[in-house]
């Protein structure tokens, strides 16, 4: 429990995708400080002791919980919901798989795959993935957003103008968000809680981890924001860059498939330097590994880079 928190808002409320006829779990004033209890990405159905024939029996309409949703006093569309990402509570487990069908190299990968991870959730250290591969962590929330002003229900899975399902690993402790506010009160909510993930999540998964997330809601009236937008505290990979990168490339006239071609290439450089199954791979990837648009001006080819982080080996 947090002492110095206005609310607790506990992990059972919890919805599946966005809709603005929710009734709100809480109703709170502008500054209001929150703690908010998070699942993981499975809803709980995967847990230390599942197996990768669990990954297969999943059930995709309990995917993406979120907990909330949370009603701010005052706020109306065209506000911002200003959210201030304050601490994460990790709960020291965690997942990663191969979701047949999901993921950007779904064609090259279509059977299911599980890693279980145990971390420390005081200290942090880097976590072990194998018999080599130690990966740092950087707790976030995947999943933050506001309700959209369209009635119905609306999936939680892709990212929205709203927020929603952004997979920002940069939406770490210490980063204010501000997301536009599109129904009165904004229904704001969180989950899919990472411990450490790359930027593109590749493999379609992170660390996905149970946890407990503090944020401090407030508003910033009149804002007219289109998108989200967040400010760090400070640089965003120092966890990631102490031993430098290796990096692969894909060129050409498509962004994903330089995406796809990049990462490809990175698997298969891991694998055959680690003696790793290509899946492994794909799934130490998808963790701490980073895609960049490295440039995007010289038609007709466009140069999208992908980055791997030297210290998870050395």
């Amino acid at each position: 429990m947090c002492n110095n928190c206005d609310y607790t808002i506990h992990g059972r409320h919890h919805h599946f995708g966005w809709d603005n006829s929710f009734v709100p779990t809480e109703r709170v004033a502008p500054g209001s400080t929150i703690e908010f209890q998070c699942l993981d990405s499975s809803g709980g159905q995967l847990q230390a002791d599942s197996t990768v024939a669990d990954v297969a029996k999943l059930d995709f309409d309990r995917i993406n919980p979120v907990t909330g949703p949370i009603f701010v006093e005052g706020a109306e569309p065209g506000d911002a919901l200003k959210v201030t990402i304050e601490m994460f509570k990790p709960s020291g487990f965690g997942w990663t798989g191969n979701i047949p069908g999901f993921g950007l190299l779904a064609d090259d990968f279509p059977e299911p795959a599980l890693n279980i991870w145990t971390y420390d959730a005081v200290s942090l250290e880097p976590a072990l993935f194998g018999r080599q591969a130690r990966v740092p962590l950087k707790p976030f929330a995947g999943t933050i957003g506001n309700a959209l002003a369209e009635m119905g229900l609306h999936s939680v899975v892709p990212p929205r103008r709203v927020g929603g399902n952004l997979d920002i690993r940069d939406l770490a402790a210490g980063t204010t968000l501000y997301l536009p506010v599109e129904v009165a009160g904004a229904l704001f909510s969180v989950g899919d809680t990472h411990a450490a993930q790359g930027d593109g999540e590749v493999c379609g998964t992170a660390i996905e981890s149970p946890m407990d997330v503090v944020l401090k809601l407030d508003l910033v009236k009149d804002a007219r924001l289109k998108t989200p937008r967040f400010t760090t505290p400070g640089p965003v990979t120092r966890h990631l860059d102490a031993k430098g990168y290796e990096v692969t490339t894909g060129i050409g006239p498509d962004l994903m498939t330089g995406a796809r071609e990049a990462v490809s290439q990175m698997i298969d450089l891991l694998a055959g330097r680690y003696g790793m199954e290509p899946v492994e791979a794909y799934m130490l990837v998808s963790v701490c590994g980073d895609l960049r648009i490295s440039e995007i001006v010289d038609m007709p080819n466009w140069v999208v880079s992908f980055y791997f982080p030297r210290c998870v080996f050395e």
